[in-house]
């Protein structure tokens, strides 16, 4: 089960990452996604030290963060390229 909890991290991650490299956009947003990234990451370090109950909420509050910020991000991505001037 905690290889499965770390595989959803890591995809989180990744996509975050894509997300970040895939365009400019204020640092402000970029902050805000690295943060939630961060609380998953939190959030699995402590199932692995065996505090489950509060690592559970912790990573899955980041889970829940990180698609939130990563959604404002794509969508100022997104926007960006279709109003750029050419």
């Amino acid at each position: 089960m905690i290889r499965r909890l770390l595989a959803w991290q890591i995809a989180l991650e990744v996509v975050a990452a894509l997300a970040l490299f895939s365009g400019t956009v204020g640092a402000a947003d970029k902050t805000q996604v690295d943060r939630a990234t961060k609380r998953v990451t939190l959030g699995a370090k402590q199932i692995g030290r065996g505090q489950v109950g509060p690592g559970f909420r912790e990573m899955f509050t980041g889970i829940g963060h990180t698609i939130v910020e990563g959604a404002k991000f794509s969508g100022e991505n997104i926007k960006e390229f279709f109003t750029a001037k050419k």
